[in-house]
């Protein structure tokens, strides 16, 4: 009986991981409105990141800010962020509105982030005034829809995608980019890079 209900278990935990991973990344991804109140959108945004696994880095500061604990004891009311780092984090679209109020932001990288999708890219449009440097590399749910909406950053100046299975017609995707970010250096590999 005790080895029925130990396999029972492990083809349970097994097969459930998944969701449970999805519902504890969104419970980290939830906007908190009166903490974004209390302590400001840049702090508030920076603990988000930070609790998703991403990374930081302040306006006139060259250290990047990634553990969540250094955050608490270093972080200055005067402090904005200017660079984010969210390589292998589980940002997910539920958390974006913390960009809202961000007024700094020049640099995204979104680097083999599983929840990235479509939506979080068009959310990216709450920093277009600011961003200058875009990449978003190995993120396998971002479609065409995706990569059609960065047209509408129009102060970038670097732009780089790269390893974008779902993304299917590459060559549409470039010449919009291209007509829409004129002043924008774009690399888009149409092929994997050796």
């Amino acid at each position: 009986m005790l080895q029925y209900f130990n396999k029972c278990c492990i083809s349970l935990s097994v097969s459930s991981r998944r969701p449970f991973y999805t519902w504890l990344n969104t419970v980290f991804n939830k906007v908190d409105e009166q903490r974004i109140k209390d302590v400001g959108p840049d702090r508030a945004a920076a603990e988000w990141l930070l609790r998703c696994g991403a990374s930081v880095k302040w306006k006139n500061h060259e250290k990047w800010v990634s553990d969540y604990n250094i955050l608490q004891m270093e972080f200055l009311p005067k402090n904005v962020i200017e660079e984010i780092d969210a390589t292998e984090s589980c940002i997910m679209h539920v958390g974006f509105p913390y960009l809202n109020d961000l007024k700094y932001v020049k640099t995204i990288k979104l680097h083999k982030c599983f929840y990235i999708e479509d939506t979080c890219i068009s959310m990216l449009s709450a920093v277009k005034n600011s961003l200058q440097n875009l990449e978003i590399v190995s993120c396998g749910n971002v479609t065409d829809n995706g990569i059609l909406s960065v047209a509408k950053l129009t102060n970038l100046k670097v732009l780089y995608l790269y390893d974008l299975p779902e993304v299917r017609d590459k060559e549409h995707c470039l010449h919009v980019l291209l007509k829409n970010l004129p002043e924008c250096k774009l690399r888009f590999p149409m092929i994997p890079e050796t």
